[in-house]
């Protein structure tokens, strides 16, 4: 059962992130043509952000299972699926305390480039808003699970 949950937290995970959030982003701008020429700079930028944000996710996400023994889908104190079991601090939680979601907000600020709507910029506000929360609620979990450790971590490291 818990590997069943472990694919399906990625697997939602992959879905909201990486589809459904670039998705709404694309109807709420009116649903411009894709194809369309953006000039090189623009299409330049809008790679560099998005495959540096796929990968700092997908780098973090690796991490996350293999040295913190659990998996990112943890919503708003409801467990999706496993929980770390090690408070991870190095890796790429040296970068900040959320990685992933740095990861996240830089690929869909790739599409907010591609796009270039205030639509677009939008949804990533909501976005942003809605996550910022979860991470408030995420933290308190933390220093409940990891006690003075995170707490320590949490005085030396940034939250983004």
């Amino acid at each position: 059962m818990k590997t069943i949950r472990d694919i399906a937290g990625y697997v939602l995970g992959g879905i909201l992130f990486v589809a459904l959030l670039p998705a709404i982003m694309w109807l709420a701008s009116g649903m411009p043509d894709m194809a369309v020429h953006i000039g090189a700079w623009r299409a330049a930028g809008t790679g560099l952000l998005i495959i540096l944000g796929l990968s700092l996710s997908i780098y973090t996400i690796v991490y996350m299972k293999t040295r913190g023994k659990g998996n990112p889908m943890d919503a708003f104190g409801k467990e999706i699926g496993s929980r770390t079991q090690h408070l991870m601090t190095d890796g790429p939680y040296r970068l900040n305390r959320n990685p992933m979601l740095t990861g996240t907000l830089c690929y869909l600020a790739g599409w907010i480039v591609w796009l270039w709507t205030w639509q677009a910029a939008l949804v990533w506000v909501v976005f942003f808003a809605i996550m910022f929360v979860q991470v408030l609620t995420e933290e308190k979990r933390l220093r409940h699970d990891f006690g003075e450790e995170y707490e320590a971590y949490y005085k030396r490291s940034r939250r983004f």
